[in-house]
């Protein structure tokens, strides 16, 4: 069976809110590698969070495959592709059905990935689940200049238990530049209760006092999760989406029921 690649006037654009854009595809089985890949890392670059329907889903290797045309794809202890799947009993947070606070990809190895993409196996309609994304560009866009002066100064700290190669502890400048826009971008992760969460994540600041560090990580963590600055993904089956890992971070709403949504995930540094 052959399919016929669309033409850039056949994709239809669909703009989301308060950021991202949808690009569907005619007839439902286009393939994304028909697309050149700097036209999908402008959009994505333009967006932020580019969700591709109608076009049709690859097999484990050859997403991995696909994924090494944009550039390196982080390996991690079970491969290239993670499943993500909701697990019994969970060797982390990520696979539970709780949610998942704001924090970016990759806070803990070399290289943070540029981009990571996901593609949608299957998925529970009402189920809950939605990922998030927080865009840190508008946040800091927004800020007064004084509170971007504090911003400058302050350097995070997180630490987590080391599981294989994934884990340990690692220090991070607030503010960071985007390497592609050259804007500003947050690099800030929420803290991890242990009474809550597995593989708890804990937060040190430094560059204000012992008791301003707590007032910012509440005060960062609101304006994150302010509506202007928010798009909730929810999931249908046969999405694929690429996000930029650097200008956003990310979360997961707790999932509200039973579900059998299956995401794969692909990271490119």
């Amino acid at each position: 069976m052959t399919t016929s690649i669309p033409s850039a006037a056949e994709l239809r654009h669909i703009p989301l809110r308060p950021f991202g854009r949808v690009v569907e595809a005619p007839g439902g089985n286009a393939r994304i590698g028909d697309i050149p890949v700097d036209t999908l890392a402008r959009w994505t670059e333009e967006s932020r969070v580019l969700v591709l329907r109608g076009f049709s889903l690859l097999g484990k290797q050859e997403f991995a495959d696909y994924c090494r045309r944009w550039g390196e794809v982080l390996k991690w202890e079970p491969g290239e592709v993670i499943d993500l799947v909701v697990e019994e009993n969970p060797r982390n947070y990520l696979f539970a059905s709780g949610d998942v606070p704001f924090h970016w990809d990759g806070a803990f190895v070399e290289a943070d990935p540029r981009y990571f993409f996901f593609q949608c196996l299957d998925a529970t309609a009402g189920a809950g689940g939605e990922t998030v994304f927080s865009d840190t560009t508008a946040v800091y866009r927004d800020a007064d200049p004084e509170l971007r002066d504090l911003w400058a100064r302050i350097s995070v700290t997180y630490t987590t238990e080391k599981m294989v190669h994934y884990g340990g502890e690692v220090t991070e400048r607030l503010v960071a530049q985007h390497p592609g826009t050259g804007v500003p971008v947050l690099r800030f992760a929420e803290p991890l209760d242990p009474a809550v969460y597995k593989n708890p994540v804990s937060v040190h600041v430094d560059g204000v006092d012992g008791a301003q560090a707590e007032e910012f990580i509440a005060s960062m963590a609101e304006r994150l999760h302010r509506p202007d600055y928010c798009y909730a993904h929810d999931w249908r089956r046969g999405d694929i989406v690429i996000a930029d890992n650097i200008a956003l971070v990310h979360g997961r709403n707790a999932f509200t029921g039973p579900t059998s949504r299956h995401l794969q995930r692909v990271e490119v540094i």
